[in-house]
């Protein structure tokens, strides 16, 4: 034992002599907090930190099976569910870390505004936990889309709806987020790399300049009624806190961080084998219209907001809400970086906090029983209206069979029986080509998936030919004038037309 003493002695002289890292640290552990911080209303920035650490290492591991492709990654998950050993409760794990995470976060980001810690010095660090609570959502998104299920599916459907809606760079920004104008493989390629790579870097990077920042800086001292902040006198008063009623952070508040970071790590355990992994669900299948998608808890406020909004709101909504929330958030430590911190005196404050928390969990309880946005009628065996298939084409009939069979009546109506979230298709050839009629069955746009890659090329062909058929009497259906003129120029001279 000796000898292992002295050797590891020499490997500790021969490292620290080249990475120099005992100071730092022990100016980290040692530095001193105030007295009445080592509570536990101050240990929810250590846990959403432990979290992070928790979803890397569970993430690093499922990379090692996940098939980032459209053909794969359902699969991938399936076989991680049910025959790697615990692949079930790694993905359980993962899963229900990324929940406790938004969770702890969004309750630390409370905690700092009631007790304003976002005032001098430490505006920046606010802002900085503002950019990391967006980037926790923004996991937690890519992680549902990469579960590559039906929700998945539409929930990026309709994530990409919203981003169309952007003017001027709506178009590029969807083609950026999709990889293309249609849902494929190089979608899921793209939020692999987002949810693997990108995010989890800027948050690590982000992470560890809070935490120096916060060592830096200090633990913001308990809000007592009448301290107030200026910014000629904290520092001073800060410092000779400290000195007068301090202790070292560890292991004066320390412990408490490890207890309750220890406490929400086996809370996840418990969640991970008590309610197992999220899904897959269904394989995603755009010709299935009437599913009904809902995004995981943390998103379905927004989602119950816009089933309650009228349409004429919802794209006003979209964007100016979420930039102006942001805006105020990233404002906020600038005009009010003084005065006082004590919620006790900051009725507004606690007002907000309260309206916010009670209004997100009554949107998030309706959003599990809200109906889909925009409103989809449900689906109908309505016929198609005789008087349109008068005099058609046996392939335009078969069209028809295809238009009812793979329910596209549940988005678009015909003589005024259908559904509401497309638009008609009692004119539908006028406005449109046969080639953008075909191109838009297998590309989809907008709010329409693309249908490519569930029906078959003569399937296509037909409902093409029937709804080059939909059109009024009295006017003729839409075509391409230079199309036109070189189908004219290749017949024969002389030829009819």
């Amino acid at each position: 034992m000796p000898g292992m003493k002295r050797a590891a002695g020499r490997v500790y002289a021969w490292l620290e002599r080249r990475l120099q890292l005992a100071a730092p640290v022990k100016d980290a552990v040692l530095h001193p907090v105030p007295r009445n911080t080592a509570s536990w209303w101050y240990v929810f920035g250590s846990a959403a930190f432990t979290l992070l650490f928790l979803q890397i290492f569970t993430g690093i591991l499922l990379a090692l099976v996940y098939v980032p492709s459209a053909g794969e990654a359902w699969n991938s998950l399936n076989v991680l569910n049910h025959q790697i050993p615990l692949g079930w409760f790694l993905r359980a794990l993962h899963g229900w870390g990324s929940n406790f995470m938004v969770a702890i976060v969004l309750i630390h980001m409370a905690q700092v505004f009631l007790f304003g810690a976002y005032k001098f010095p430490r505006e920046l660090t606010w802002i900085l936990g503002v950019f990391l609570l967006l980037m926790t959502l923004g996991m937690a998104f890519s992680g549902q889309v990469l579960r590559f299920d039906q929700d998945a599916y539409w929930g990026l459907g309709i994530g990409a709806s919203i981003v169309s809606r952007v003017p001027w760079i709506g178009g590029g920004l969807v083609h950026l987020l999709l990889g293309g104008p249609i849902i494929a493989g190089a979608t899921l390629s793209r939020f692999f790399t987002l949810h693997v790579f990108v995010i989890p870097g800027a948050m690590l990077l982000s992470a560890f300049l809070h935490v120096w920042m916060v060592l830096k800086l200090g633990i913001n001292e308990w809000p007592m009624p009448g301290r107030l902040v200026s910014r000629a006198t904290y520092v001073d008063q800060y410092n000779q806190l400290t000195h007068e009623d301090g202790l070292p952070f560890v292991p004066g508040a320390f412990w408490k961080d490890l207890v309750f970071s220890g406490a929400i790590l086996a809370a996840v355990a418990v969640c991970a084998f008590v309610f197992g992994p999220y899904g897959p669900g269904g394989q995603p299948d755009p010709s299935i219209i009437q599913t009904v998608p809902k995004p995981d808890f943390f998103f379905l406020w927004i989602y119950t907001v816009l089933s309650y909004l009228p349409p004429a709101m919802e794209t006003p909504f979209i964007l100016i809400a979420p930039i102006a929330g942001i805006a105020i958030l990233l404002a906020l430590p600038f005009y009010a970086s003084e005065g006082e911190k004590s919620w006790h005196r900051r009725p507004v404050a606690v007002l907000v906090v309260t309206t916010v928390a009670v209004c997100w969990a009554v949107l998030t309880q309706l959003g599990t029983t809200t109906p889909w946005s925009p409103h989809m009628s449900a689906w109908s065996s309505d016929p198609i209206p005789v008087s349109r298939l008068h005099a058609l084409t046996p392939l335009a009939r078969a069209g028809a069979v295809v238009l009812q069979a793979k329910q596209c009546r549940n988005c678009h109506s015909i003589g005024g029986l259908g559904g509401e979230r497309g638009p008609a298709l009692d004119d539908v050839a006028t406005r449109m080509t046969m080639d953008q009629l075909r191109f838009k069955v297998v590309t989809g746009g907008g709010n329409m998936p693309a249908y490519g890659k569930n029906l078959s090329p003569p399937e296509i062909e037909a409902l093409v030919t029937f709804l080059e058929t939909l059109h009024p009497a009295n006017e003729p259906p839409a075509y391409d004038p230079a199309q036109q003129q070189a189908i004219e120029a290749a017949q024969p001279s002389g030829s009819a037309p």
